[in-house]
């Protein structure tokens, strides 16, 4: 299995700058996706802090051991890397003045052969679209998603809740975190969305799951992403990473007819 790999920013219309943090390695399967928060430039802070280090030790261990890993290893190295960055960000939210209360949501995933192994904290999402059915792999750890399982509220009051934005987890909060951690079969022809709750919260999934089915390339689709949810208000900054996904067979003979072969 193959996987091409893309991600765009935007600050969105309302915010003076950009506390989202996305970045990737296509040749160890990482992808990272970070939402931060604190005062002044504090949220950019922990979820660059917080992506760099994440992918930097993840593709190390990877590069070294990985492809001979089985999932459970796989699964514990990512804790380990996000216990590092958790620490990271705590200790520099505790030592700096500027920094102090600062954290960020993520999510993770490691694409390996027909696997993913994704985890998350917080509300930054991953969607699978497959066979034109778009499925939302995590759940959000925020007040919304608790009163949403304790029956207290519908999904269309949750639709338009206040409370969207509180998270009941977050890396650098503490000095542990929780990552919740999944394993997926992957597929020929999936496509895998991360994003910030910039997008989420502004575009419903129907629009979401028309847009990434059409048949353009990645940056466009990612593109369009990032103008519908401007489109619908653009309250927060939005961040997307797509990854698609190909039989190996299958992305040689389109590079053999890109070059003419």
């Amino acid at each position: 299995m193959m996987y091409e790999f893309c991600t765009q920013t935007h600050t969105g219309l309302l915010r003076g700058n950009n506390e989202d943090a996305a970045t990737f390695d296509a040749a160890s399967g990482i992808a990272v996706l970070a939402d931060g928060m604190g005062g002044y430039n504090a949220g950019e802070v922990a979820s660059s802090m917080a992506t760099v280090r994440i992918q930097a030790e993840l593709k190390r261990w990877l590069m070294d051991v990985g492809q001979l890993a089985n999932g459970k290893e796989v699964r514990r190295a990512m804790d380990i890397c996000v216990h590092n960055a958790n620490l990271e960000v705590f200790t520099a939210a505790n030592t700096h003045a500027q920094y102090a209360g600062m954290g960020t949501t993520l999510v993770v995933g490691v694409f390996q052969g027909g696997r993913l192994l994704l985890g998350h904290i917080g509300d930054s999402r991953c969607y699978r679209l497959r066979r034109g059915t778009l499925v939302q792999l995590t759940k959000d750890h925020s007040l919304l998603q608790e009163q949403l399982d304790a029956g207290l509220i519908t999904p269309a009051q949750a639709a338009v809740s206040n409370h969207k934005n509180l998270v009941t987890r977050a890396l650098g909060i503490d000095d542990n975190v929780l990552l919740e951690l999944h394993e997926h079969a992957v597929e020929e022809g999936d496509l895998y969305l991360m994003c910030s709750d910039g997008l989420s919260d502004m575009v419903n999934d129907a629009p979401i799951a028309h847009i990434l089915e059409t048949d353009v390339e990645l940056e466009e689709k990612a593109d369009q992403l990032i103008r519908i949810a401007n489109a619908h208000g653009g309250r927060d900054n939005i961040t997307v990473l797509l990854v698609q996904t190909m039989v190996e067979s299958k992305k040689r003979g389109l590079v053999s007819r890109l070059l003419g072969n």
